[in-house]
């Protein structure tokens, strides 16, 4: 794997992690932390993208373009993105999300 892709996977995780802290600091129906959470939702979009796909076939189950295009609808139809659907990404979502991305990284190595 090019260095280029262990990058893109450790901005997910990083991504990952200012969620954490975000929603550790309050609930979504905080407008600040309902922002913070859709950036870094963003922002894992925009790495997954940049990541070549013959990385991503290492986790075949998880929906990587769908994970790219909510990148493109926060981005773009900002207005039209309920909490119901972040609060859904972040419980349900991310966890394996989260699982995945360590298993890509592992497989890499050092």
């Amino acid at each position: 794997m090019s260095r280029h892709a262990r990058q893109r996977l450790l901005d997910v995780q990083a991504a990952l992690e200012a969620i954490d802290a975000h929603t550790r600091r309050g609930d979504l129906s905080d407008g600040l932390v309902f922002d913070a959470v859709r950036v870094r939702l963003i922002e894992i979009g925009e790495a997954v993208k940049a990541v070549p796909d013959d990385v991503l076939t290492g986790e075949p189950d998880l929906p990587w373009s769908q994970i790219a295009r909510m990148r493109d609808h926060l981005a773009h139809r900002c207005f039209d993105t309920t909490h119901a659907i972040v609060a859904a990404t972040v419980t349900q979502d991310l966890p394996e999300l989260r699982r995945a991305v360590e298993r890509l990284l592992e497989g890499l190595g050092d």
